[in-house]
């Protein structure tokens, strides 16, 4: 069987004195979707942030394509393809879409960044039309549509999503899970932390569920939506999760 693409072991994070993660462990490989599950309080938010270098673990470590990039800083893994969208302040609100992409595509080679930009027109219609308009006046899937673009457009081999559902329509939920298909089509690893369990695990080749900051289940996304055991204490409603947010993407400035 091939290496995983993203390994965490035996994770430990918290804040301050709070512990979080209780030696948390999660394996991706490439073109595989792995959903994250559970309560709030879980750690499940934690888990992103630890993989992504935003909280670094008291114990344990993450490696990337066989690499320990425990702690690495977020702008070093995004130029290793390892990219991630934060539930809440993903997009620059006072840019333009355009704006917004060319922003996202800087780790890139000067060379690459509008091949780039341009790829993720043609996959995003729907932004491709609306490139002047400002993110802030977008509705909320055509927001996380834009978020999700302004990952891919760093062109990674794997992508970390926080709640991309939350706070969305029904159709809009539908749009933002059909285009995460089609970015697993392409062979990109997602690791999704999702409030709808079922329609994670739905789309899932692998689902975690984390309870009080450790594993409690793992398996198939089926295998998952079927263990009673799972229906039954995470299964019965969609988890709550926050609003959304127009605050700048975490650890980037834009422009001036």
């Amino acid at each position: 069987m091939s290496k995983p693409l993203l390994e965490v072991a035996d994770v430990e994070a918290g804040y301050g004195e709070a512990l979080v993660l209780r030696g948390v462990s999660l394996t991706a490989f490439e073109a595989e979707l792995v959903a994250i599950i559970g309560p709030n309080g879980a750690g499940k938010s934690t888990l992103l942030k630890v993989i992504y270098g935003l909280l670094r673990p008291t114990s344990g470590h993450v490696r990337y394509r066989t690499d320990d990039v425990t702690g690495v800083r977020p702008e070093r893994l995004t130029r290793l393809g390892l990219n991630y969208v934060p539930q809440l302040g993903n997009v620059f609100p006072s840019l333009s879409i355009a704006e917004n992409l060319l922003v996202g595509s800087v780790s890139l080679p000067r060379a690459e960044r509008r091949p780039s930009v341009d790829d993720m027109y043609a996959q995003f219609p729907l932004l491709a039309e609306r490139r002047r308009q400002r993110a802030g006046t977008l509705s909320g899937g055509q927001r996380k549509l834009l978020a999700i673009a302004r990952a891919l457009v760093t062109r990674p081999r794997a992508l970390l999503l926080d709640e991309p559902s939350a706070g969305l329509s029904p159709q809009a939920v539908e749009l933002v899970f059909d285009q995460l298909a089609e970015v697993k089509r392409r062979g990109i690893a997602i690791v999704m932390v999702e409030q709808n369990a079922r329609r994670a695990l739905s789309l899932a080749d692998r689902g975690y569920v984390l309870d009080m900051g450790r594993n409690a289940y793992e398996g198939t996304g089926r295998s998952l939506l079927d263990d009673p055991k799972v229906t039954d204490l995470y299964l019965g409603s969609t988890i709550a999760s926050s609003s959304t947010s127009t605050s700048a993407p975490s650890g980037i400035n834009p422009p001036t």
